[in-house]
């Protein structure tokens, strides 16, 4: 076994947040290594739809993440990378947001929503009933109105992975991909760099973004990350004109987000694509991860589309592809260093949040792997919470 290889950060996970740890590691000065037993976003990164919201976030410290890595994407759309830049590259689209009430009994929970959000730094614009069509010509008849979010943006995450990756690389970094991590290097209590199943390699820090496995690689240190799968499934049209303008959804979906329930939750999110294709969500439930096809969860995704855009009735599904969120129990992702194992740091537990959040969380941890003062506390996002709660 080789053990050759030392560097100032090992990054566990080479999905879209491990990439943009490594991207701002980088950029901090600092050596990066990123190792993953799979190729570069093979998990949870490539099932998902590329959303970069605001809008379904209550106020408090995940929308003050979701305004940061916001600001964030936004800076990179013209950073150059392969002979254009990163936003075309990426598919950036910022496209906005429209979040509809079926009735007017539902309207009034959604302008208080919006209310608070503003107040947050959101933006949030009312959208009569008569308006809607305005902005989004195929809706449905009978919407009670809705709030337009022109913030919330989508861009193609496994080319945003890649992307960071390759401005990563190219600043230094070293990927080592189909290498498991087997256990981590200590002295005494400290990390101090991986073992994979191919060599060893030192680090004076190592960062878990290992998605849905982040709570088997945090067992490696003896710790506790309580991350666990949740499941979901997109459905995915023929190519079309651009029928679909914004990332529309009904508001149960906000709620759905927000939910604890482990049984199968539906609520209609429909969005076009620059391919022309229409990505169709969302689904969640917690099912371990077992990968098996769900004919209630694929029936209520085109029922839920048809009710918000009727003309997709006629449309062609090319196919369905499933994935798994990597859930914590609160609803926040862990994010910072862990005092129960000096050395190691948490990048992980952000749900179905993970592609738009990304760029603040590589942000902050770069930040604090330099020992800097962060842009935003990581005290709600400590790692060691869970353990303070069951204490």
């Amino acid at each position: 076994m080789s053990h050759d290889l030392s560097f100032d950060v090992v990054i566990v996970g080479a999905g879209i947040v491990g990439a943009a740890c490594a991207y701002h590691a980088t950029l901090a000065g600092l050596s990066v290594c990123v190792v993953d037993r799979g190729p570069l976003a093979a998990g949870t990164t490539s099932a998902g739809e590329g959303n970069l919201l605001v809008s379904d976030k209550e106020p408090g410290p995940e929308l003050d993440l979701a305004l940061l890595s916001n600001a964030l994407w936004r800076s990179m759309a013209d950073v150059p990378v392969c002979g254009t830049t990163f936003g075309a590259r990426a598919e950036l689209d910022p496209k906005g947001g429209l979040i509809v009430a079926a009735s007017a009994a539902t309207l009034p929970a959604l302008a208080e929503l919006a209310e608070r959000q503003a107040a947050a730094g959101v933006e949030a614009e009312p959208v009569a009933a008569d308006g809607l069509r305005d902005h989004e010509p195929n809706l449905a008849d009978g919407l009670a109105g809705g709030f337009r979010y022109p913030q919330d943006m989508q861009v193609q995450p496994m080319l945003a992975t890649a992307l960071l990756l390759r401005l990563a690389r190219d600043a230094g970094a070293v990927t080592l991909l189909g290498e498991s991590v087997t256990g981590f290097a200590r002295d005494g209590v400290r990390v101090t760099g991986v073992r994979t199943s191919r060599r060893a390699v030192a680090a004076g820090a190592v960062v878990n973004c290992a998605g849905t496995w982040a709570a088997e690689v945090a067992a490696h240190a003896g710790v506790r990350v309580p991350v666990a799968p949740r499941r979901g499934f997109v459905l995915v049209t023929e190519p079309l004109p651009r029928v679909v303008r914004h990332k529309v959804y009904l508001a149960d979906y906000v709620a759905d987000v927000a939910s604890d329930s482990a049984a199968l939750q539906s609520s209609p999110v429909v969005e076009g694509t620059p391919s022309g294709t229409v990505l169709i969500g969302a689904t969640r439930e917690r099912v371990g991860f077992d990968r098996a096809w769900s004919p209630d969860a694929i029936r209520r995704l085109a029922a839920g589309a048809v009710r918000l855009f009727p003309f997709l009735a006629d449309v062609v599904a090319l196919r369905a592809y499933r994935g798994f969120r990597p859930y914590c129990p609160d609803h926040l992702p862990i994010i910072g260093p862990d005092p129960r194992a000096p050395g190691l740091w948490h990048a992980c537990g952000h749900e179905g949040a993970g592609i738009g959040l990304s760029a603040a969380t590589g942000r902050l941890i770069a930040q604090s792997l330099r020992g800097e003062a962060t842009d935003l506390p990581l005290h709600p996002f400590r790692p060691e919470r869970f353990d303070e709660v069951s204490a």
